[in-house]
């Protein structure tokens, strides 16, 4: 069993339930066509092209996978991050934009947001009690040639290179794409997701993923509105 803190739309937002469809899978456990045809790209292949995020679901990594260290349970680190949740206020992102990150299609913050990045370096601190230490091969899985030094001792210290300042707000659509079909892709998105891109997004909730066993698709575990959003909801 392998966990995961990620940040998730609430089960009801439109911009989620409009990527489930685009992945054909909700983390929530609800039934969701598959892939379907859209633009120049068959059912086929957008199922091919979204195969990857899906097993993951529509979120974005704060706390990347990990086991849990020995002496944490399950219901200790639910609590830890129910009572996380509760000390935290939402942040706006203000526009979501799409960008092609080494390859791979994802929604990103249209501008920075110093508040966002620290919310994720918290969460990387403040759970890292829970987190056992990566195996030689859970290592080597998550190496590659293009890890910067920074991002090399990220991977030994944290368990991922991409914390702190190598951090990149992203919630993932695609697989990599090959370049001769990207402008392809990028029109395809565009054209399912619409206006919902140019929408605000709140960053109100952090959710616990699973993955049962490894290579299983993750699931949300527990859901925990941040202290204000919950205000803001049975107001």
């Amino acid at each position: 069993m392998r966990y995961a803190i990620y940040f998730t739309p609430d089960k009801h937002d439109p911009l989620g339930r409009v990527a489930e469809r685009w992945l054909g899978r909700s983390a929530f456990g609800r039934e969701v066509p598959p892939p379907s045809g859209i633009g120049a790209f068959s059912a086929a292949e957008i199922a091919f092209h979204t195969a990857a995020p899906r097993r993951y679901g529509f979120h974005a990594t704060l706390k990347a996978p990990f086991r849990l260290a020995e002496g944490k349970t399950e219901d200790a680190l639910i609590s830890a991050l129910a009572a996380f949740a509760e000390s935290r206020e939402p942040i706006c992102i203000e526009r979501l934009a799409l960008a092609r990150l080494d390859g791979f299609f994802a929604l990103v913050p249209a501008e920075p947001s110093a508040e966002l990045d620290r919310l994720a370096a918290d969460v990387v601190r403040e759970f890292e009690p829970f987190r056992a230490p990566l195996e030689p091969e859970e290592i080597e899985r998550r190496s590659s040639d293009n890890l910067t030094p920074e991002q090399l001792k990220n991977l030994h210290q944290w368990g991922y290179p991409h914390v702190f300042d190598a951090f990149r707000f992203h919630m993932t659509l695609t697989g990599r794409v090959p370049a001769a079909e990207a402008q392809r892709m990028e029109r395809a998105i565009d054209f399912f997701f619409g206006p919902l891109l140019l929408e605000p997004l709140e960053i109100g909730s952090l959710a616990l993923f699973a993955e049962p066993e490894l290579g299983a698709p993750f699931h949300v575990k527990s859901f925990h509105a941040l202290g204000g959003a919950r205000e803001r909801k049975s107001a």
